[in-house]
């Protein structure tokens, strides 16, 4: 299971409560292009022929995105509230234990999915299983062998410096210690904590059982509320008496702020713009359609997208996300399993109603889902290309220059027969992007709605 998720704040502007850092296309991909950390993680788990094993668990204000940058390949489960990794993990329990109808002794593997490693990493996966069968213990981790002291990681602390095998017996956790505990920890042989770990399906029934959360995944979608908070570390792999872990001998990296991602962009001007010469070791990512260009200003980075613009020393830039803690601000850009959406702009008239001016980009083939709106209109204009909608009921072709009213209360839906652009105004009593009711899908291969 790949646990996908996070605010977004750290590597803001370009990452938001929708789209985190995950998401962003930006890392070099074989083929000279770019991919997103999920692309790459999919990558490899698919040439290590693992991927057709796999489900993601993230928000439910996600699953669309992750749809589009996983492939549609893997189940995408969607959690109705965030409620931390334990949780996260016992959602995807119940669904290989009632969905898949998985046996107990089958070996779960969990991974974040933004982990930027080495095809050995995947690799090491396959080693998991025995190792838990061989040691007898309730939880085989992976664990990497720092490069350096760091205070940003969690260790894993061996018992002692002798191996069984291709695994270490688990002496303690140490939670992001200070630099000076970090370098005593590593001089004992401690792994800094990647996050991965693998144990029996059983076994995680087992301590959901303890808790009191059903092994049916439609119940416990329907208590999801009511559920721990807490991670999975700290809940159960922490206070497990018999764990081992397997040591990777490679890169890894959450990319977590601008200073590490920028390291691994594919080019230094990403979008339109430019960095001179003496701007040394200055990044530009840029999604506007307005370009910049930069002189003379050594060690930044400075990102731009439709939620803003940051212009920050790399050192420095992870501080926007203590800026941004109290601010929640609406997504101005998304991405969805049919393609993206960017809100042009946002206006409250003087009897408070709203209206929310959007460019649409659906993809040839991918449809929305079938909805309405409760109080808010819709007006769509095509832009370029052509498609077919369902109103009420009713099928019609659409093509570029042509518009379509939608009344509250009104089923519709569209699917893009070519590429197509639409400008599309909401307007109602606020918020007006939450006034939609998902209907039962009506396009062939809607799954999802």
């Amino acid at each position: 299971m790949l646990l996908s998720g996070g605010s977004g704040k750290r590597l803001w502007p370009l990452s938001n409560e929708v789209r985190s850092k995950a998401f962003l296309k930006l890392l070099r991909s074989p083929d000279g292009g770019t991919e997103s950390m999920i692309q790459r993680v999919c990558r490899g788990l698919e040439e290590a022929e693992l991927l057709q094993c796999c489900c993601i668990v993230t928000h439910h204000t996600q699953t669309e995105i992750t749809r589009r940058h996983a492939g549609g390949i893997i189940p995408v489960l969607g959690e109705p509230q965030k409620r931390g990794t334990f949780t996260a993990i016992a959602l995807a329990a119940a669904y290989f234990h009632s969905v898949e109808g998985l046996g107990p002794d089958e070996t779960v593997i969990v991974l974040p999915v933004d982990s930027f490693v080495e095809p050995s990493f995947f690799e090491l996966l396959r080693l998991l299983p025995g190792a838990l069968g061989d040691s007898g213990a309730e939880v085989a981790l992976l664990g990497t062998v720092p490069r350096f002291p760091s205070d940003a990681f969690g260790y894993i602390v061996p018992k002692s410096w002798k191996r069984d095998g291709e695994y270490f017996q688990v002496g303690s956790f140490i939670e992001k210690p200070d630099k000076a505990m970090a370098e005593k920890l590593i001089s004992q042989g401690a792994l800094w904590n990647c996050g991965v770990f693998a144990c029996s399906l059983r076994y995680l029934l087992s301590c959901m059982a303890e808790r009191g959360i059903p092994p049916l995944y439609d119940r416990l979608l329907e208590r999801y509320d009511s559920l721990p908070q807490e991670s999975f570390d700290r809940e159960v792999v922490e206070k497990t008496g018999r764990a081992v872990v397997l040591p990777y001998d490679g890169a890894w990296n959450d990319l977590g702020d601008w200073e590490q991602l920028c390291r691994h962009l594919k080019d230094r001007v990403t979008g339109k713009g430019h960095v001179s010469e003496d701007s040394r070791d200055t990044h530009l990512v840029n999604e506007l359609a307005i370009p910049i260009r930069v002189v003379g200003a050594p060690g930044l980075i400075i990102a731009a997208s439709p939620d803003g613009i940051l212009v920050a020393g790399k050192s420095e830039a992870s501080r926007i996300k203590n800026e941004l803690q109290a601010a929640c601000p609406l997504p101005m850009y998304e991405e969805k399993r049919w393609g993206s959406s960017v809100i042009l702009d946002i206006s409250i008239s003087d009897e408070g109603r709203e209206t929310v001016i959007s460019k649409v980009k659906m993809e040839p083939g991918t449809h929305t889902s079938h909805h309405l709106h409760r109080g808010a209109t819709e007006t769509w204009t095509i832009a370029a290309g052509s498609g077919e909608y369902v109103l009420g009921g009713v099928v019609k072709q659409i093509s570029a220059g042509e518009s379509v009213f939608i009344s509250p209360g009104v089923p519709h839906s569209i699917r893009a027969l070519t590429l197509l652009e639409i400008i599309q105004v909401e307007t109602g009593t606020p918020p007006v992007k939450e006034d939609i009711v998902k209907l039962p899908p009506i396009w062939d291969g809607d799954l999802h709605g």
